[in-house]
């Protein structure tokens, strides 16, 4: 056999085990998986540095599918080149229940996989942020230490995505050049061709962000060699355009929509084995293929074997400190240090916006929190996220702390998600947080990942005034909480601002978001505690000064008109309390003794958020009183928005007696 046949072969391998799969499990996309195992094959034989049995290994290239559907290719891959996690029977359970081998490839169900993808466009994008990540950690520990690749492979669809563009263009601007894309160019998506839908030229777009970009045969591994050769030596990110076909050997379903998402059926399976001369049994690869593949996983990790060695000359503090990164512990110093700012907010009691409260907070955590990497879509005044500590990123100069993203906000969230991932960086970042929907895909997939990002969504509420409703989120708060996983933190002043930052910064396998406002809030906190109260979700921040007849929860900048409500039904002889509800989904961790003790068994319970209802019954009840919104905002100054929508201490006074007298005449007429 010839080394051309050999390598043939090797891409057999994946596009059998990929058909088989697709064919058991009687679901599947098998035509990527058959049209691109050339580009796989070169990619991970000749090219890929990484360790299958040191899969974490911090210096290793980064590979992501970013289209995703066709996942097996990529658990072809995995189990071929030797990788523990994805056994042969893993791949005959493609798409079962319980399987690492789920239908699109999941972060954390098997080493090898960086990242989860599937919903297209959020790959390349994710790829976008490793590469930064490459270079930023590069900044910080040298060239010697860390240098390597990130390449992605991405189809039509990936393209097609908005957010593909706003990727592109930022990794153009940076001049990420270790970032490399294989485009599957089959010229066909679900629909049919791509042409029904588009006829953009790819190579040129690109070329116009500052791509190099380089066409070739996507079934000519000697010419994919080649240009991943001449890739790996540009000083910009590259594309390399492979002309595939679609479902690569099937006789009557190549290069149709036919053999994009649907198993090729038994007879087409029969002829595309005779067509490739591939007479190995279902799930079989012939030994010497496997030995083939086996071998070049061993070669890869030749390169970990030589990072090792710079690895363990590195000065013992260095050291130390890189380990620590990669662990992604917090500095030891971060606790002391939030535990004496808090004390020093409860002392001068300042009055200032939660945005700026952010702002502050972080100008201590970034002082002793070194992995901090913020950044803004271009609201750095507006979002107040920038520090002394945080110099900016530029494409000439990678040792800054905060990312300019532009107004991209949906490439901003994947690139954070892409940060997170390459580990040793604890991204944060934002916009207004009505601009959240243009980020949501990229916070949905943090929270299925389960990885520490942070997102900060300023102007929260119709607080932020003259802008109007285009700009004043109503429904965003109760969208962000209904996502699983996600913390959503809205603090009341200075001193819950300061512990939901640490509360996010500590939350290692959950995103979160912190809603701030626009507007000036008084410090409420009078008494410095050292435990972080926010922790509990939600606590009580007023006692009654009697057995409670009325409860009030409340969010944010609602709190304080919370505060005052109390205030003013206590004087009216009214017992009342006040609970700060800083975080939903942790006040759901709670036990349930103190849930029930907190929510409380007053006669009369009312939520206050200028936002709607949903998620609030859960504290008042279904016959709880709401003050807040019930539709969209308006245009107009913030002393005059308040009032005119009734989100004021005097509506909760006036809604709070009236219910005690409804309830009174009733107990009278029993």
């Amino acid at each position: 056999m010839t080394n051309s046949q050999k390598q043939n072969q090797m891409a057999n391998a994946i596009r059998f085990l990929s058909i088989d799969a697709v064919e058991k499990a009687n679901s599947g996309h098998p035509g990527l998986p058959m049209g691109a195992a050339d580009i796989a094959t070169v990619l991970y034989t000749q090219f890929l540095a990484h360790d299958p049995k040191n899969p974490a290994w911090p210096n290793r290239d980064r590979f992501v599918l970013s289209a995703g559907h066709g996942s097996m290719l990529l658990y072809s891959l995995l189990y071929l080149t030797g990788y523990e996690d994805i056994t042969l029977d893993q791949i005959k359970d493609f798409r079962q229940l319980g399987a690492r081998t789920a239908g699109h490839p999941e972060y954390g169900h098997a080493a090898g996989i960086e990242t989860t993808t599937g919903p297209l466009g959020q790959g390349i994008t994710n790829a976008v942020g490793m590469a930064l990540g490459e270079r930023l950690m590069a900044a910080r520990f040298g060239d010697d230490l860390i240098n390597h690749y990130t390449y992605t492979l991405v189809g039509d669809g990936c393209l097609m995505e908005g957010i593909s563009q706003e990727a592109v263009a930022l990794a153009g601007h940076l001049k990420l050049n270790k970032l490399i894309v294989l485009w599957d160019d089959n010229n066909i998506s679900i629909d049919g061709k791509i042409s029904l839908a588009d006829n953009t030229s790819q190579r040129a777009r690109f070329a116009a962000s500052g791509w190099h970009t380089i066409k070739v045969d996507g079934h000519d591994q000697a010419a994919i060699a080649k240009a991943l050769e001449e890739a790996r030596a540009s000083d910009r990110p590259t594309l390399i355009a492979c002309k595939t076909t679609i479902g690569f050997g099937s006789p009557h379903k190549a290069g149709t929509s036919k053999v994009h998402g649907a198993p090729l059926g038994a007879d087409e399976v029969k002829a595309t084995r005779e067509a490739l001369g591939w007479d190995a049994p279902p799930f079989v690869v012939p030994a010497e293929i496997l030995d083939n593949w086996r071998l070049a996983g061993l070669n890869a990790a030749r390169k970990r074997l030589e990072w090792d060695r710079k690895y363990a000359a590195l000065e013992p503090a260095q050291k130390v400190e890189f380990d620590r990164l990669m662990r992604g512990d917090l500095p030891g110093t971060f606790e002391a240090a939030i535990e004496a700012y808090k004390k020093k907010l409860v002392d001068e009691q300042p009055k200032v916006a939660t945005r700026k409260a952010s702002e502050m907070a972080l100008e201590v955590i970034n002082a002793v929190v070194p992995e901090t990497v913020g950044g803004s879509a271009d609201l750095t005044g507006s979002n107040n996220k920038k520090t002394s500590q945080t110099a900016s990123i530029t494409p000439d100069d990678f040792t800054g702390r905060y990312m300019h993203y532009g107004i991209r906000e949906h490439a901003m969230g994947a690139v954070m998600n892409g940060l997170a991932l390459y580990g040793g960086i604890i991204p944060y970042s934002g916009t207004f947080l009505c601009f959240s929907d243009y980020a949501r895909p990229a916070i949905r997939l943090s929270s299925l990942m389960g990885i520490r990002v942070i997102y900060v969504m300023t102007h929260d509420s119709i607080g932020l005034g003259e802008d109007g409703p285009t700009h004043q989120p109503v429904e965003h708060l109760a969208s962000l909480r209904a996502i699983p996983n996600h913390l959503v933190f809205r603090p009341a002043d200075v001193v819950e601002t300061a512990e939901c930052w640490q509360l996010a910064l500590k939350s290692a396998k959950a995103p979160s978001t912190l809603a701030l406002t626009r507007q000036s809030l008084p410090t409420l906190r009078k008494e410095h505690k050292a435990d972080n109260l926010c922790a509990l979700g939600a606590y009580e921040l007023e006692t009654a000064s009697d057995a409670a007849q009325v409860a009030i929860f409340a969010s944010g900048s609602e709190v304080e008109i919370a505060v005052a409500a109390c205030a003013l039904l206590e004087e009216k002889g009214i017992a009342t309390r006040v609970v700060s509800v800083p975080c939903f989904e942790l006040f759901e961790r709670q036990p349930a003794s103190y849930r029930k003790a907190l929510i409380g068994a007053a006669p009369v319970n009312i939520a206050v958020e200028a936002a709607i209802r949903q998620g609030w019954d859960r504290f008042i009840g279904t016959d709880g009183i709401f003050i807040g919104m019930t539709g969209f905002g308006a245009s107009g100054p913030i002393e005059e928005l308040y009032p005119h929508f009734g989100i004021t201490a005097e509506a909760v006074v006036e809604a709070a007696q009236k219910r005690l007298d409804e309830k009174a005449a009733e107990q009278g007429a029993a």
